[in-house]
């Protein structure tokens, strides 16, 4: 039917309204801002995702896999015996010198994830807690002497005695399930990590998220 003279034109679906489009662009750094806001605390407090950078706890984590660590859980539950748990250098360096700016700027890079953080993080599992006494015979795990099964070992057994040794309060030690490639709590820096402060436990793995075909829980 042709049009009547004189009568007004509907709009059309791809018509945009300018009050919208408006509103949409006052209202874009808000929405910016908050999603920055959400995924700095989301990482500071809740779930931190994380890249394994080398083969010290294959077969359990390989090179290149990509984990989830509960930060949350450290506030919630205790650390216990076989946790696979990530944390900060017990022997930190001194950092660069950035200034109040720059130290700003760079803990916001690390808040979203495109700065790398000032110390090394490594990832390994809990064997001994305070007051545990460890020591390692024959490729044998041993705590307050009693002999713990390990499933989760890489096939390639480390056989080099170790200890024993008692955990003093406040420090944990920690292994790689990969015992002949791995640098850990039997080891003093540069070699290894050497025990490990209970308040430098970044969180704990829970899951492994890349590549698709390892996906599983921890």
């Amino acid at each position: 039917m042709a049009d009547r003279p004189g009568e007004d034109e509907q709009p059309t679906s791809n018509d945009v309204d300018p009050d919208v489009l408006r509103r949409f662009w006052r209202e874009l750094p808000i929405l910016l801002i908050a999603a920055l806001l959400i995924a700095i605390v989301v990482k500071t407090f809740l779930i931190q995702a994380f890249f394994i950078p080398s083969i010290s706890m294959s077969p359990t984590l390989e090179k290149g896999d990509r984990i989830l660590v509960c930060r949350i859980c450290l506030h919630v539950r205790d650390i216990h015996r076989g946790d696979v748990v990530v944390f900060s250098d017990p022997h930190p360096g001194p950092g660069p010198d950035r200034g109040p700016i720059g130290a700003a700027l760079h803990w916001l890079g690390e808040g979203i994830g495109v700065a790398q953080p000032e110390n090394e993080d490594f990832i390994k599992r809990v064997i001994g807690l305070p007051g545990d006494v460890v020591e390692l015979h024959d490729g044998k795990l041993f705590v307050n002497g009693e002999q713990v099964e390990e499933p989760y070992l890489n096939p390639e057994k480390d056989t080099s005695p170790y200890g024993p040794i008692a955990v003093p309060d406040g420090m944990l030690f920690v292994l790689g399930d990969n015992r002949a490639h791995s640098g850990d709590s039997r080891f003093e820096p540069p070699v290894g990590v050497g025990l490990v402060p209970e308040d430098k436990v970044i969180g704990k793995a829970f899951v492994i998220v890349f590549p698709p075909s390892r996906w599983g829980s921890l």
